[in-house]
């Protein structure tokens, strides 16, 4: 090995290293401040590492707000999602890459073009729309405008125009329906891809904050990271380690969710990159 080699590659750990502490010390900061006592979140200078540790904080994030009553909310909000988009993106994307009919090419342009509309473009247009169907305050409300995904149209398309024809060709030769083929042949081929679709629709819904706020007028349907936030209004001043011990146990879900997953979705990049 010689020295320039060497000392590139020393160069680039010392980068990585760097690189990974400035973004995982936000996180550690969280879960560590989370432990500590109301009066070592006020120290100055702060304590990275705290003289003792306490989950008191957890308990009072639990019971100040109705932590059960907004997972609940979450979960159905959440997995309501996950399911009308598995039940429409997965028709439309196998409709794009496996037919040929007319205005298929406007179709799909108009679906892509929806991906570059801001949703603060839509906001209004669709909070005066569930205002006149006396929608607000509802879990329909909160499910309906993420029923389908253009992005996972376009990602599950192209995973299924890289099924080899000879394949398709073979299935129907043996009279398969195109159901059956949709069930035992496109999707578990996409498997990788539809684990990555669903774990981005996860997130993007669990953590959603600002749609269950201006959509919601009490705390009937109201989500987790609004009840989350509203413990920062809780009595008088500003309980850091409460907060924290809250963001915890809403992002901790997503942590499970992502361990579980990471294979499928490591696998889903690293095949579509390939090609």
């Amino acid at each position: 090995m010689s020295f320039r080699h060497f000392s590139t590659k020393v160069f680039r750990t010392i980068i990585n290293t760097l690189l990974i502490l400035i973004f995982f010390f936000p996180f550690y900061w969280m879960v560590v401040t989370s432990f500590k006592t109301l009066g070592a979140t006020v120290l100055f200078p702060p304590e990275l590492i705290p003289s003792s540790l306490q989950v008191q904080s957890y308990l009072d994030a639990f019971h100040a707000i109705p932590f059960l009553h907004f997972l609940v909310n979450s979960l159905i909000v959440t997995f309501s999602v996950l399911v009308l988009q598995t039940l429409t993106i997965v028709p439309a994307a196998y409709a794009f890459a496996r037919y040929s009919f007319k205005g298929k090419r406007i179709l799909f342009g108009i679906a892509m073009l929806s991906m570059m509309i801001p949703a603060q473009l839509t906001f209004l247009p669709l909070f005066i729309m569930f205002s006149k169907l006396g929608l607000i305050n509802s879990y329909a409300s909160l499910i309906l405008p993420f029923a389908s995904s253009a992005f996972g149209v376009f990602m599950l398309r192209q995973t299924f125009k890289q099924i080899p024809s000879e394949l398709i060709e073979a299935a129907r030769l043996d009279h398969a329906s195109e159901f059956r083929m949709l069930c035992k042949i496109f999707l578990p081929f996409a498997k990788p891809t539809l684990v990555t679709l669903g774990m981005l629709a996860f997130i993007s819904t669990w953590n959603d904050y600002f749609w269950p706020l201006v959509l919601t007028t009490s705390d009937a349907v109201r989500t987790l990271p609004v009840g989350i936030a509203s413990l920062r209004n809780i009595e008088s001043g500003i309980y850091y380690n409460t907060m924290m011990a809250g963001n915890i146990m809403l992002i901790l879900p997503i942590i499970v969710v992502f361990l579980y997953a990471q294979k499928q979705i490591i696998r889903a990049f690293t095949y579509m990159g390939g090609k």
